[in-house]
C-alpha cells in the first residue's frame, strides 16, 4: 500500500468508513471491499471516479491498479467522468422493456434534450441506460440517485424531474 500518496488522496473520515466494509472480511481478503469502496470514494467526490482516485483505492486494499479499473468499468454504477447533480439510471432489460421503458427512454431523452452518457446542459441531470435493476413486478423503473422510481409513466418522469433541485 502506498500510504503517502493514498492518504493524501483519501482523507481519514473515507479511509475509516472503507475499514468498516474491510473489517468484514478477512485481513488478507481486503480487496473483497472494492465495491463499497468504489462507491464511498465516487459519493464523496460528485458522483464519478478519477483515475487517481481508483489508484488510492487500489493501493488502500493492497490489489492492483487494474483490478480496480475492470470493476469500475464493469459495473453501471460507477462513473469515470464527471456527471450532473442527478444520475438517471433507466432500465432497459427485458421486464421493463416489456413494460414499456422504450416509451420513457424516448420520453426523458426529449424532455432533457440528451442521450444515453450525456449530461444536460446546466449540469443538473446525467442520463444513463443500466441493466435490471431487480423491481422487475414494478417495471419500467429507474433510479435517480439512491431513490427506485417503479411504474413509470410519462406524467410520474415529468413530477419527478421537477421536484428534483
Amino acid at each position: 500500500m502506498n500510504t503517502t500518496s493514498t492518504t493524501t488522496i483519501l482523507p481519514a473520515e473515507i479511509r475509516a468508513e472503507i475499514d468498516h466494509w474491510t473489517a468484514k472480511f478477512p485481513p488478507e481478503q481486503r480487496q473483497s471491499a472494492v465495491l463499497p469502496a468504489l462507491s464511498i470514494v465516487q459519493e464523496a467526490n460528485g458522483g464519478w471516479l478519477s483515475q487517481e482516485l481508483m489508484n488510492a483505492v487500489a493501493d488502500y486494499l493492497g490489489m492492483p491498479h487494474i483490478a480496480v479499473y475492470e470493476v469500475a468499468t464493469f459495473y453501471t454504477m460507477y462513473d469515470l467522468k464527471p456527471v450532473g447533480r442527478h444520475k438517471i439510471g433507466i432500465c432497459t432489460n427485458v421486464s421493463c422493456m416489456l413494460a414499456g421503458s422504450g416509451k420513457i427512454v424516448k420520453h426523458v431523452q426529449d424532455k432533457l434534450q440528451i442521450g444515453f452518457g450525456e449530461t444536460t446542459a446546466d449540469g443538473r441531470f446525467t442520463l444513463k441506460e443500466v441493466e435490471c435493476l431487480g423491481a422487475c413486478a414494478s417495471a419500467p423503473v429507474a433510479h435517480v440517485g439512491h431513490r427506485y422510481c417503479e411504474k413509470l409513466t410519462p406524467e410520474k418522469v415529468d413530477k419527478l424531474l421537477q421536484e428534483l433541485p
